[in-house]
């Protein structure tokens, strides 16, 4: 079908494909538990995940903590469940390197019709959608990642409706 895509790519643990954890790790940040509080850092799990691996190095992710040195958030993914939906975002915000895990989400609407969703970086009050990655104002980008859930390996592993989530960076086209 597609002879440039060799089969490793689109196959668990390969093409950057790296496995964080199960669907329930992830509490949905808009539950009515929360009261309406949408800020990120209380439901959110961050791993550092570089872009190149170090030779005899765990290519695993390794949880990073939250509130750690701003200087680490380099190779990051930020991942949280927003609305029912896993969202994988770089932990730092594009404009101001600030950690997106201290920012809120909200809903994109015109009208009154919800049209996407996005997080507010509290440093600069700068907006991004977690979808495109588009900034509010300038031509900043946020780096969304991809996200796949999967069927769990082991049945045993956890109810009916656990997934196992995986993320990977966006493959860039051209």
């Amino acid at each position: 079908m597609f002879t440039f895509f060799s089969r490793s790519q689109t196959s668990g643990g390969k093409g950057g494909w790296q496995r964080i954890g199960l669907t329930s790790d992830f509490p949905d940040i808009d539950s009515p538990e929360n009261n309406g509080d949408c800020r990120v850092t209380s439901q959110c799990k961050a791993f550092t995940i570089p872009k190149t691996p170090t030779p005899g190095a765990s290519s695993a992710p390794v949880e990073a903590e939250i509130d750690g040195p701003l200087e680490d958030l380099k190779d990051q993914v930020l991942v949280f469940k927003y609305k029912g939906k896993v969202h994988a975002i770089d932990h730092q915000c594009p404009h101001s390197s600030f950690p997106l895990s201290q920012g809120s989400l909200f809903d994109i609407e015109d009208f009154g019709i919800t049209l996407s969703a996005g997080i507010t970086c509290p440093k600069h009050d700068w907006s991004f959608d977690l979808f495109s990655g588009q900034a509010d104002r300038g031509n900043y980008k946020l780096k969304v990642w991809e996200v796949q859930l999967r069927d769990l390996s082991d049945p045993k592993e956890g109810g009916d409706d656990e997934k196992e989530v995986w993320v990977r960076r966006k493959q860039r086209i051209g």
